[in-house]
């Protein structure tokens, strides 16, 4: 059995000012599932190093659909990524997936990696979990890390870094209840696939916390194979459109790339939205900046940074490690100030939430 880790001291986060979008799992399992050991780990603050120093890795990372530049979830990793090569001094290259391209060409991806001597290898993104499960075996001297998928937690070389979406999500949806005039919001999801029906679930909760009879409307815009959900910003506008003309004031997208989509028509309409994984009000066209009520954040940069530092420290991490609201791995950004007003109510859910007296659904 592999260990699985949850990270269990408090992270001081400097949000880099990056959007992020919410990439899917095929597994909601916890940190514990799989495993007989439970270990904690020191994660990095985020910030400054004193001193740089010089590592000799060769990291390899793959990223999902958009690759850097997304202003979503891939810009997270690669924020962490870029944070590891100034501190640690460790080279890296990056490869990304493209839309629609078969499960042969993630697994090339990663192969192409290895057989280059790069050593670990981060998969940015559930969809690669078939891919890393086949090459982690064929590489067994190389160390494997994936993001959003816990799949594969029993494998001797291989990391899974995942998130506690669902609670960040719960916040969220708090503050869209205690800010909605209508008392009717939305949410639109990329491609509906466990992982973001998390984000769903932790959405409609926190707002029933607030409001029991606000009404939820809900809608993906792909099913799996198809993954297009998460960049395709026309389908994204269309889908809020169609819930901002319904009478929804604020609407929660968890759709990566198309979430600009969501931006722009809450700016047509003069309503509201709510970002994901990272703070997007710092990221969005200034145009639809004033309409980011919140973010949900998801702090994948720290997540990338911590896995490198255990790397270059000479021991990767296998197993699971979980982020959660408990280490501010999951949280809400205050940019813009549209929620100062509301602050306490969030921090005493998120209060809750951390200390038991709140559990939140993982499933719609």
């Amino acid at each position: 059995m592999r260990r699985s880790r949850k990270i269990s001291s408090i992270l001081t986060i400097g949000i880099l000012a990056l959007g992020a979008t919410a990439c899917g799992s095929d597994s909601s399992s916890s940190a514990s599932s799989g495993t007989d050991e439970t270990t904690s780990a020191a994660p990095s603050d985020g910030g400054e190093s004193s001193e740089a120093t010089t590592s000799d890795l060769k990291v390899g990372m793959a990223y999902d659909v958009g690759g850097r530049g997304d202003q979503s979830f891939n810009d997270s990793a690669a924020a962490g990524l870029d944070q590891a090569k100034d501190e640690l001094g460790l080279e890296a290259d990056e490869s990304e997936a493209t839309d629609g391209e078969a499960e042969s060409a993630r697994e090339e991806r990663l192969v192409t990696f290895a057989d280059a001597g790069y050593n670990p290898i981060i998969a940015v993104g559930f969809a690669y979990a078939e891919s890393v499960g086949k090459v982690s075996e064929q590489y067994p001297d190389t160390q494997f890390a994936i993001i959003d998928d816990s799949s594969l937690a029993d494998s001797a070389n291989v990391a899974s870094l995942v998130f506690a979406e669902e609670q960040g999500s719960f916040l969220v949806g708090a503050a869209a209840a205690l800010k909605s005039k209508a008392g009717h919001i939305g949410f639109v999801g990329g491609v509906q696939t466990p992982l973001i029906e998390k984000f769903q679930a932790g959405y409609e909760a926190g707002a029933k916390q607030v409001n029991p009879d606000i009404k939820v409307d809900v809608t993906y815009l792909t099913q799996p194979p198809d993954f297009s959900g998460f960049g395709d910003p026309a389908k994204g506008k269309t889908a809020a459109e169609g819930m901002y003309d319904g009478g929804a004031d604020i609407v929660y997208h968890a759709a990566g790339g198309s979430g600009g989509g969501v931006f722009e028509a809450a700016a047509d309409a003069g309503a509201l939205a709510i970002g994901v994984d990272s703070d997007q009000y710092n990221t969005a066209d200034p145009s639809v900046q004033d309409v980011i009520l919140t973010s949900m954040l998801k702090n994948v940069n720290v997540a990338v940074f911590n896995y490198l530092s255990e790397c270059a420290g000479g021991t990767c991490p296998t197993g699971v490690t979980t982020y959660d609201l408990s280490v501010d791995g999951v949280g809400y950004a205050t940019s813009g100030g549209q929620i100062d007003d509301i602050k306490d109510q969030l921090d005493a859910f998120k209060q809750q939430i951390i200390d038991g007296e709140i559990t939140v659904p993982t499933t719609p």
